[in-house]
């Protein structure tokens, strides 16, 4: 859902799958909006430190990549196959 009086913050609950589901908040609603995650795995770190932004705490990372077209600047999640389950660990 997108952050109150933020124009940048988006802000996530992901399932990883501890029984504790981790806030996650990230400046990517320039790139997404909210509705566009319904049903989808997305790639982040959970066991960060938290850390408040705009009075929220946030304790996990969504990784992304950052690519330019046309000297534009432009933000892709990495987005998993759904068959992939919360929580799995990556190596």
């Amino acid at each position: 859902m997108a952050v109150k009086k933020s124009k940048k913050l988006l802000q996530f609950t992901l399932d990883d799958r501890t029984g504790t589901d981790c806030t996650t908040l990230s400046a990517i609603h320039k790139y997404y909006e909210p509705k566009e995650f319904a049903g989808k795995t997305l790639l982040a770190i959970t066991n960060l430190p938290p850390r408040a932004m705009m009075g929220i705490e946030s304790c996990g990372m969504l990784i992304s990549a950052i690519y330019y077209v046309n000297g534009e600047g432009r933000l892709k999640l990495i987005m998993l196959d759904d068959k992939i389950p919360s929580g799995t660990k990556l190596y």
